[in-house]
């Protein structure tokens, strides 16, 4: 059954209080809020020891396909001064973190956080970090982008449904609630950390629809499927074209448990996307043009299932797409070198989209081993390598490039959650019990 004009009402108005932020948003929120959040266990131990272990946590659909919370927050946090963080600051961290954990069930109807550090953050440090963990400063990686770099020491991701756990969460960390969800808060996230940056998004059918209005980036007709879980229009996430926890996870050293975490911010500009470009044109530059060709793509691809359809076959007939239909998929591309010779896919992705500004952008935190598995996905992505062949432009008839503008970019480890508060480049927090 359709949500009539009142869920839709509430639902806009609790997306913008999470964009809002602060006490009033709070508030609001709370008001419009019938059910408490499940409560997090009294036993700490019975949680995942990685902090990235989200997949069992999350809905799925029929195909079991994850679904990611719908309303996220990201903020960025420095350290005050310079040099090793002090020990009380470690104790802070833990025992703010501690609390959220024993504030909310670890899943989406409760809350799904990480906190993750910065190569910044670990030259603070006189020792260097194991020479098998890869993470570097963020870096330019196409020739057409100029993006600011985060570099702030550490990243806190917050992802729940409900909105008002995000915010009340956020509140308790920044020690503006002495309570949350029932739960006395012991030491705010801010008696450590200063808040530098504070970026909000959402993700799920129905909510890039909600929100398309007046939004700068969108063209005045309103064009994005009230179906669409993102804002060009079609599915994404497909299971079996993600890689496993697993496949993502550092598995020995000091850091095992860990992974990487680059988060870029694209602004987009869909006004051509939805305006010049048909529906199958649509489907040929964001999957493949044999998807369009052969009509695969139904609304925004909730009949591909499982899986977003590109096969070896698709990847090997890039040169003759190009020569026949004059362009070539996004996700064709990017499958280039997101999956290793056994098949087996490479990096984890977990975007969302945002209104932050009053702008449509794209939040894409990814995770792997490596950064620079990102970083060699990207460069696939970025498709350089086909402005050789006719009418491919860096931008033009290249996937999705003509559509997504790259404003920021970050590079972070998320420890395990032992690790979680202020480790040291050796994997260990000297003075927590």
């Amino acid at each position: 059954m359709a949500d009539g004009p009142d869920e839709w009402t509430r639902r806009a108005a609790m997306k913008a209080a999470v964009a809002a932020g602060g006490a009033a948003a709070l508030s609001a929120c709370l008001d419009r809020s019938s059910e408490p959040a499940p409560s997090g266990p009294d036993d700490p131990s019975s949680l995942p020891a990685r902090q990235h272990a989200w997949n069992d946590r999350v809905r799925t659909d029929d195909y079991g396909n994850r679904l990611l919370p719908r309303h996220q927050t990201l903020i960025y946090l420095r350290l005050p001064g310079e040099g090793p963080p002090e020990p009380a600051a470690r104790s802070a961290v833990e025992r703010a973190l501690r609390t959220l954990d024993r504030a909310y069930e670890r899943s989406h109807d409760g809350l799904l956080h990480s906190l993750a550090y910065s190569p910044r953050y670990f030259d603070r440090f006189d020792d260097a970090l194991p020479a098998d963990i890869d993470l570097p400063e963020p870096r330019t990686l196409s020739p057409f982008e100029t993006p600011t770099f985060d570099r702030q020491d550490a990243l806190l991701h917050l992802a729940s449904d409900r909105p008002d756990v995000v915010l009340a969460a956020e509140e308790a960390l920044r020690g503006r609630e002495s309570t949350v969800n029932g739960v006395e808060v012991e030491t705010a996230l801010t008696d450590a950390f200063v808040v530098a940056d504070r970026r909000t998004g959402f993700v799920g059918a129905g909510l890039p629809a909600e929100r398309q209005d007046g939004l700068k980036g969108i063209p005045n007709s309103n064009p994005v499927p009230e179906a669409s879980p993102l804002f060009m229009g079609f599915k994404a996430g497909f299971r079996k074209n993600q890689a496993t926890e697993d496949t993502v996870t550092i598995p020995d050293g000091p850091f095992a448990g860990a992974t990487t975490k680059h988060v870029s911010n694209l602004r987009m500009r869909l006004d051509d996307w939805y305006g010049e470009q048909s529906f199958d044109e649509r489907v040929a530059e964001m999957f493949s043009p044999a998807h369009a060709e052969r009509g695969v793509v139904d609304g925004v691809g909730e009949n591909l299932g499982a899986s977003n359809g590109i096969t070896p076959e698709i990847l090997d007939r890039i040169p003759e797409d190009v020569r026949e239909h004059a362009r070539v998929g996004h996700a064709q591309k990017a499958a280039r070198a997101n999956r290793r010779d056994d098949g087996t896919v490479r990096t984890l992705r977990r975007h969302f989209e945002s209104t932050d500004d009053n702008e449509a952008s794209l939040h894409f935190p990814s995770l792997q081993r490596e950064i620079s598995t990102f970083e060699e996905v990207r460069a696939a992505m970025n498709g350089t390598d086909l402005t050789e062949l006719p009418t491919i432009r860096q931008r033009a008839n290249n996937g999705i490039l003509e559509y997504v503008f790259v404003k920021r970019r970050g590079n972070f480890l998320v420890p395990p959650r032992s690790l979680r508060a202020l480790p040291t480049p050796a994997g260990d927090t000297p003075g927590l019990d």
